[in-house]
């Protein structure tokens, strides 16, 4: 099949069989499923194919790359697959969405396209914790995803901010690659599940720094160490360190979606491995619905099941 190009102005009597929103590694491989199928394929991406995982530097628990690869890379190589097959994409930021009746509608800063269904993948993002220079070192210090980038800092020591269960499962997981973890937590006590608390009790190169936040990060071309206050006296102390994993929850982009589709109490889209959504023929896959774990392994996973169930419904519908 010819490759589709890429597409810059929407047809406006178009009705595409799926639009994905969200060019993501869940997004990309719906995409390639849904092209591969005969299924006349749309992605809307409003920056670069890649999503979160384009920012990552290394990838290497991605199966079939033995040397790892960057998220850019990767990303990359999904987009070209999936437009080999005839996906087209659309770089484009989506103001709204109508998800019942048909067809459903997708306005877009370029127009309005059309879809008989809808695979939402339009991810979650970490939340920072909000101080000078963690932008420009992130990367180069500053890590969001403990499973991702631990491996960069073995036998080193690193800092995990948070108290959840999130935060807690990633100290665990540093514990078994760095050299000594040390858990900042604004409170005298973990917010965690009890299981978890005892578990870190008996993890010797663990400490905890309680009821402190970090204020400042210090640096050269990478981390060096932070500052910490006490949230109670307001004293300041500086902690050498050489990375400092941010665990302070996700924050999932479903405001589009809002009082359109059931969402579970942290705001991702209820839906389970089938990718069904609260609305027939509207699919949640990827970092933005209801899951355990979110990883690129696990995202793409949801981008086939998400196509196998919306030719399902496509099928009863009389496509």
């Amino acid at each position: 099949m010819e490759a589709a190009s890429e597409t810059s102005d929407p047809e406006p009597s178009r009705v595409y069989d799926t639009v994905i929103i969200g060019g993501g590694p869940a997004g990309y491989t719906a995409a390639l499923y849904a092209a591969r199928a005969g299924l006349d394929t749309i992605v809307v991406e409003k920056l670069s194919a890649g999503g979160q995982m384009a920012l990552t530097h290394q990838i290497d628990n991605y199966p079939g790359f033995e040397d790892g690869i960057d998220g850019y890379t990767l990303a990359e190589k999904m987009r070209k697959q999936a437009e080999r097959f005839g996906a087209s994409t659309l770089y484009a930021e989506v103001v709204r969405a109508k998800l019942e009746g048909q067809p459903k509608a997708v306005e877009t800063s370029q127009g309005t396209i059309y879809g008989r269904t809808l695979i939402l993948a339009t991810g979650a993002s970490p939340r920072e914790l909000g101080v000078p220079g963690e932008k420009e070192l992130t990367g180069r210090g500053v890590a969001y995803c403990a499973a991702c980038d631990g491996m960069f800092y073995k036998d080193k020591t690193v800092v995990v901010a948070g108290g959840g269960n999130s935060a807690v499962a990633d100290a665990l997981i540093l514990s078994r690659i760095a050299r000594k973890v040390i858990l900042v937590h604004r409170r005298d006590t973990l917010r965690a599940t009890k299981i978890y608390h005892e578990l870190l009790q008996n993890t010797p190169n663990v400490e905890f720094r309680w009821n402190s936040v970090v204020t400042e990060l210090h640096h050269k071309e990478t981390l060096t160490g932070i500052r910490l206050k006490d949230v109670h006296t307001g004293e300041e102390t500086d902690l050498p360190c050489d990375g400092i994993f941010v665990s302070v929850g996700r924050k999932p982009s479903t405001s589009l979606f809002e009082g359109q589709l059931e969402l579970d109490k942290a705001g991702y889209i209820a839906a389970g491995e089938t990718t069904e959504t609260s609305v027939p023929g509207v699919y949640a896959i990827g970092d933005v619905r209801t899951k355990p774990l979110r990883q690129v392994v696990n995202a793409v996973s949801d981008g086939a099941a998400a196509v196998h169930m919306a030719e399902v419904y496509l099928a009863e519908a009389g496509r």
